[in-house]
């Protein structure tokens, strides 16, 4: 929000707009277990985004929320050992059944799935696209 504040100065300066994206998380839209706070936080992004599409919309600015699946990063690295002790399970059970059970693939996003959307966004000629979310999950959520 706050970093929010600071860039609009400078893209309502002149009306010289752009693109805000924020990087939201399937969990943008839905709710998992062992999730509140990171829920809680996701979900308020896409609220955030869409206020800033209809306010910025004069400006020139555009706004959007990218929200991507499970990506192998080290948090999820972190998170597997501990779901498994959370959850009773072994930790190839929690990738493939509570991380990825619900992709149409089995198959982690990439940070390169989520760079090339960003990109597309950023790219983007108009207003046509604004206040949007985009999930990137191999499936697993679709709206």
């Amino acid at each position: 929000f706050l970093t929010t504040k600071a860039a609009l100065k400078h893209m309502y300066k002149d009306d010289r707009g752009g693109v805000v994206i924020y990087m939201g998380s399937v969990h943008s839209h839905e709710a998992s277990p062992l999730k509140s706070a990171y829920v809680t936080a996701k979900h308020g992004l896409l609220g955030l985004a869409r206020v800033l599409a209809k306010e910025g919309a004069k400006h020139n600015v555009r706004s959007h929320v990218v929200c991507p699946g499970f990506v192998r990063t080290p948090l999820v690295d972190k998170q597997i050992p501990e779901q498994a002790k959370e959850l009773g399970i072994s930790e190839e059970e929690v990738v493939k059944k509570v991380m990825l059970g619900n992709t149409v693939d089995g198959v982690f996003t990439t940070v390169q799935d989520v760079a090339q959307t960003v990109l597309f966004l950023s790219a983007f000629p108009s207003a046509a696209l604004t206040g949007q979310s985009f999930v990137v999950s191999h499936g697993w959520f679709m709206q």
